[in-house]
């Protein structure tokens, strides 16, 4: 474990509730969730009191928000709050359009970068100091960002997608396991491990 920064207590998955947003590019925050709740036994328990499908690995909560995107920090915040778990204690999975389909960036810090999701987050927790797993999903079409996210993945795209989210899987292991800065060396591109501005 990297004595750089905290170790890992919950992982948030950030996406949107509901069967008409499930496999969207919006939603892979989620699917990389429940693949890694998967690997390893762990069940998700709807939790009313949060808003949010909570499941467990060891001591790591893992955590989906059941608010829409814009709103999910509220349920994160509500979790983290109870069981005493630091912003910097927390990886965020999510979506990135900035980045090509397949590309993995950690980073322990920054801004929203436009994200609904983790800006909803970093104004709960008052602090822009959250580590994030983001996860390219390949740039929108010119005037067609809000559908793009909210479209699923083309067919000759998903092998890559099944691949990616395995490879971001394993990104969520070794942050737990060996703390952020490893997983930075590990999955982020060389040119790519300074922190963000």
């Amino acid at each position: 474990m990297d004595e750089e920064t905290p170790p890992i207590r919950l992982i948030a998955g950030l996406g949107n509730p509901g069967a008409e947003y499930a496999n969207t590019r919006h939603n892979i925050g989620f699917l990389v969730l429940d693949n890694f709740a998967a690997q390893f036994g762990s069940t998700w328990e709807r939790s009313t009191k949060w808003s949010a499908l909570v499941a467990k690995h060891a001591n790591i909560f893992l955590v989906k928000p059941m608010a829409y995107m814009n709103r999910s920090g509220e349920p994160l915040r509500a979790v983290a709050d109870f069981y005493k778990i630091g912003p910097g204690e927390i990886l965020v999975v999510l979506d990135d359009l900035a980045l090509p389909l397949g590309r993995l960036r950690l980073r322990s810090s920054g801004s929203s970068g436009g994200h609904n999701g983790l800006e909803s987050m970093l104004v709960q927790f008052g602090t822009d100091a959250i580590p994030r797993l983001r996860i390219g999903i390949g740039a929108a079409p010119r005037d067609g960002g809000i559908d793009y996210v909210l479209s699923r993945f083309y067919e000759e795209e998903k092998p890559l997608v099944r691949s990616t989210i395995d490879r971001a899987a394993d990104a969520v292991k070794c942050a737990i396991d060996n703390g952020l800065v490893s997983a930075m060396n590990n999955f982020n591109k060389p040119e790519e491990k300074t922190e963000e501005p």
